[in-house]
C-alpha cells in the first residue's frame, strides 16, 4: 500500500515516461522531500513512499502531502513549451486510509486529477 501515480499525456494519448516528480510531508511548517523519482514508461510510479516505509506494510501516515511534478522537463524532451513548469497536487491522507493513487492527465496548456483507485 501506499501512495501512486500516473501520467497521461492527453495531447497523444500516451504515458508519460520520463517526468521527473517528488513527494514530500508537510513537517514543522515545512515541506520534507520523502522520495524524488521519475515516472516509468508506463508513465506510472507504483510506490512514492520510500522503501524503509513501505516494506514494513505501513499505511499512508495521516497528513498533507505533495506531488510535484517537473512537466519542463517533459516538455522540453518532446520539443514543447508547456505553460506549466510544474504541477503541484497537494492533499490530505486520513487516518485509516492505506493507499492514495494520484494520477494526471496532462497537456501543454491543461491538467486535471483525481483520486484514482
Amino acid at each position: 500500500m501506499g501512495i501512486s501515480t500516473h501520467i497521461l499525456d492527453t495531447a497523444t494519448g500516451a504515458p508519460a515516461a520520463e517526468v521527473p516528480l517528488a513527494l514530500t510531508r508537510w513537517h514543522d511548517g515545512d515541506w520534507m522531500l520523502l522520495q524524488s523519482t521519475t515516472t516509468d514508461a508506463e508513465g506510472r510510479c507504483k510506490q512514492l513512499l520510500p522503501e524503509a516505509v513501505s516494506s514494513h506494510g505501513q499505511r499512508v501516515e495521516p497528513g498533507i502531502y505533495r506531488l510535484r511534478f517537473d512537466t519542463a522537463a517533459y516538455y522540453e524532451a518532446k520539443g514543447l513549451v508547456g505553460l506549466y513548469p510544474y504541477v503541484d497536487v497537494v492533499f490530505e491522507a486520513k487516518p485509516g486510509e492505506p493507499h492514495y493513487h494520484i494520477p494526471l492527465l496532462l497537456t501543454a496548456n491543461g491538467y486535471t486529477t483525481y483520486r484514482g483507485s
